[in-house]
């Protein structure tokens, strides 16, 4: 599914009132520019049979106080498979809108990792929590300076 399909997924799902649709719409633009950065349209992700993703904490080499939690994103099935060799995991596909979106729903989630090419480790790109609120928080507060009017009633804080 192209990233105009996944939007308009995304859009059409929203709960029906007016604010609501206008504020995914405009959450949807913030997520279009990041889907659009990455390199595919689709990602997999290792979860469960009880469907729940799999998370890692990293913790730093040197200073083991310092670690976060992230969320690999595979660009491929071979590599996704690879990584999760285990009889209680599997590897689902998830379109990349979908995953952004749901990334406001992991509260513990500090990073989704981003694997285009297992073979280039260092090719991994980072998305990080705070980022990603950041610019949505930017689009939702430059559509409510520009419609005064906007039925967009949107509470900023509880997307940080």
């Amino acid at each position: 599914m192209d990233l105009q399909a996944q939007i308009q997924a995304l859009i059409e799902d929203a709960p029906a009132d007016e604010a609501t649709q206008e504020g995914v719409q405009v959450v949807a633009i913030a997520l279009a520019e990041v889907a659009q950065g990455l390199a595919h349209t689709e990602y997999y992700i290792l979860q469960n049979f009880q469907e729940q993703w799999q998370v890692t904490t990293l913790q730093h080499r040197t200073q083991e106080e310092l670690q976060k939690t992230v969320l690999y994103a595979y660009g491929s099935l071979a590599d996704a498979t690879k990584v999760g060799q285990s009889e209680e995991l599997i590897a689902v596909p998830v379109p990349v809108v979908q995953l952004l979106f749901q990334f406001f729903s992991f509260d513990t989630v500090d990073s989704f990792l981003f694997v285009d090419d297992a073979q280039q480790p260092d090719q991994i790109r980072e998305l990080k929590r705070q980022d990603l609120q950041a610019l949505v928080q930017a689009y939702l507060k430059e559509h409510i300076a520009n419609e005064p009017n906007s039925s967009t009633a949107v509470d900023l804080d509880t997307i940080a």
